[in-house]
């Protein structure tokens, strides 16, 4: 590209159809190279030393052009999902993004897709769109026709937002470290109710959802007749009283408990709430926030977001307590796909399996909307439409 000219492909056959590949192309080639007359033609950074502060941020300009082109415009870098099978990859065919140009494995994804899926995580996910926007801007104006270096750009964002990013800078640009978080552990707990009606009830309820124990089920037959069962006379206050009874003394006890304590630890003990004890693990190096959907019994989803900074201390795992309303059905991390985490496997409870698919027959198909290389999509519709024709 060249301050205002860009040279652009893409036209469409002899017989005036074109593929999806070749229109989307066509489209995001004009796009990206007006974009480059800002980056780095306007804001002038060094494109041969540092190629993401053109290339990358001019893809996520890109990225945002194309989305109030269409909604459903299937754009190819930018979105966290798209990244995903680039960072968890081979590590010996992947350099961080402060790389110099020469130097890097992978081109597109390293200066183009990396850096563009890192400011819309950052915008999306870390800063949000209004506080982002207006750091973004205020790069672009200080640094218009002068020479800025990737340390610029880092202080200017953060200066701008008044939001401390080393951690999302040392993450995503100085290494080659993945998302990959996973809930390592979910542990649910309600409060005991001091009622000894209540409490009895629920252990008798786990003492009879308890897995049989093979040697019982098998004693079962094994052994005809038990001494006890032989002999009554064995039999003692143990063997015949219920295990889960409630005595009046148990009902005496309990109101004096209750009489000891406020108003405010009552309404705690009868307000039903669940507790889930969840432990997450980092198991890709690179930190991020945690978004945690909880989907509860009666169909209501409660959405919490946790700051990066609850990883400060560089452990491998982080523990945190929720409260809901009532029981949760699922539980799942990251459910809108926005931190390019890259196994997806682990991000739910109760664990859910991740469908898939595979041809056994050899298919020539290749591409979108059953079109092969012979013939686009469009070609494809319109002899469609020629055997309907001639059919009726």
């Amino acid at each position: 590209e060249y301050p205002m000219i860009c040279f652009n492909g893409g036209r469409p056959e002899a017989d005036g159809t074109y593929t999806e590949r070749t229109k989307i192309g066509m489209i995001s080639v004009i796009i990206h190279e007006v974009g480059h007359n800002f980056f780095p033609m306007i804001i002038n950074s060094d494109e041969r030393q540092w190629t993401w502060m053109d290339e990358g941020l001019n893809t996520f300009v890109q990225y945002l052009t194309e989305k109030e082109f269409d909604r459903n415009y299937p754009t190819r870098r930018g979105s966290a999902r798209d990244i995903r099978s680039y960072m968890g990859g081979d590590k010996s065919r992947i350099s961080p993004i402060m790389t110099n140009s020469e130097s890097i494995y992978q081109f597109g994804n390293n200066a183009y897709g990396k850096p563009a899926t890192a400011l819309n995580i950052l915008r999306e996910t870390v800063m949000g769109r209004e506080l982002f926007d207006y750091a973004f801007k205020e790069y672009s104006r200080r640094w218009a026709f002068r020479h800025p270096s990737p340390a610029d750009f880092f202080r200017t964002m953060e200066d701008a937002s008044s939001v401390d990013l080393d951690w999302f800078w040392r993450g995503w640009f100085y290494t080659t470290d993945h998302v990959d978080m996973a809930l390592d552990q979910v542990r649910w707990l309600q409060i005991d109710t001091q009622d000894p009606d209540v409490e009895s009830a629920f252990d008798r309820a786990a003492s009879e959802n308890e897995p049989a124990d093979v040697s019982l089920i098998r004693d079962a037959s094994y052994i005809t007749e038990t001494y006890l069962e032989a002999d009554p006379s064995l039999h003692d206050f143990y063997t015949t009283t219920d295990p889960f009874m409630v005595l009046e003394l148990d009902k005496v006890e309990s109101q004096e408990r209750l009489g000891k304590m406020n108003t405010e630890e009552i309404a705690l003990l009868q307000s039903g709430k669940n507790y889930y004890e969840i432990t997450f693990r980092n198991k890709g190096g690179l930190v991020m926030p945690l978004i945690v959907e909880f989907e509860l019994d009666n169909g209501e989803k409660l959405l919490h977001r946790i700051p990066a900074e609850i990883w400060k201390m560089s452990e491998p795992t982080v523990t945190k307590v929720f409260v809901t309303p009532t029981p949760a059905v699922r539980i799942a991390l990251d459910p809108m796909l926005e931190t390019a985490d890259v196994d997806m496997s682990d991000n739910y409870w109760p664990a859910r399996p991740e469908p898939s698919r595979f041809e056994i027959f050899k298919s020539e198909s290749e591409l979108r909307w059953g079109a092969t290389r012979d013939e686009n999509p469009m070609q494809r519709s319109q002899r469609s439409s020629e055997l309907e024709n001639v059919e009726d």
